[in-house]
């Protein structure tokens, strides 16, 4: 079944991975279920995946651990669930790089709409973000101190500390520093981002801002690097200059 979408389930609970792969099959996805860490490190080995739904109490490692160290390596999109649904909980989960978060008990019908959600964003940002940077992909960003290493897809700080992006988070950078100086509006980051699939009022593009700041340490209240200009929408305030890898 090579042309269906791959899912990942990491989760313990074999009644919940029962019930998501009896219903995600029956709606034309392809999912393998693995228990722990380790087995989810061994199936990515194997076998390529579409997208990962990430339980955050395994036995042998923390769901966070194991998807900050995800990011690291890979741009797989992955939505955590979990029984911790508290605000700081799903806070630190987005930070960590998941996609989405949704909170257990959840209805498989749910968990189906916001995969599906994440698979075209992913999907939708990937081939903007090809167009817009055409060519660009053995190049380095340099920012404010800052630094986008594309081939990677790694973002270091001034003090070369390698910090984690999720998939929408890279691709909405780089679209910032392809248009450095730039007003862009909402409409033109969600059609960069997402293609034009959004509602006209989506926010999706406000939360990918407010997550971005905080990767690059801006103070919220006053940010210095992507500020908001009242009516019209966000800037990159910064001088960007290109590289090639080697220099």
């Amino acid at each position: 079944m090579p042309d269906l979408d791959h899912i990942l389930i990491v989760d313990d609970d074999p009644e919940v991975c029962k019930l998501v792969t009896l219903f995600f099959g029956k709606n034309g996805f392809r999912v393998t279920t693995v228990a722990d860490g380790k087995g989810m490190t061994h199936l990515l080995n194997q076998d390529p995946v579409d997208l990962i739904v990430l339980d955050l109490m395994l036995p042998d490692e923390d769901g966070l651990v194991l998807c900050r160290n995800l990011r690291a390596s890979s741009n797989i999109p992955v939505i955590i669930v979990s029984a911790r649904g508290e605000d700081l909980d799903r806070i630190i989960g987005l930070e960590m790089g998941a996609d989405d978060y949704l909170p257990k008990p959840f209805h498989p019908r749910e968990l189906l709409a916001r995969v599906r959600s994440v698979l075209r964003r992913a999907r939708a940002s990937n081939q903007s973000n090809r167009a817009i940077t055409a060519g660009e992909d053995d190049y380095v960003y340099h920012f404010a101190g800052w630094r986008l290493d594309l081939p990677t897809r790694q973002l270091y700080s001034p003090q070369e500390e390698k910090v984690f992006l999720s998939g929408s988070e890279f691709a909405m950078l780089r679209i910032f520093l392809s248009f450095p100086n730039q007003v862009l509006s909402r409409e033109q980051l969600l059609e960069h981002s997402y293609g034009k699939e959004n509602e006209p009022y989506d926010r999706t593009i406000d939360m990918q801002i407010s997550r971005l700041r905080r990767r690059l340490r801006e103070d919220p209240k006053t940010p210095e690097l992507i500020k908001t200009v009242r009516g019209m929408g966000y800037v990159l305030s910064a001088r960007v200059e290109k590289s090639g890898v080697d220099s």
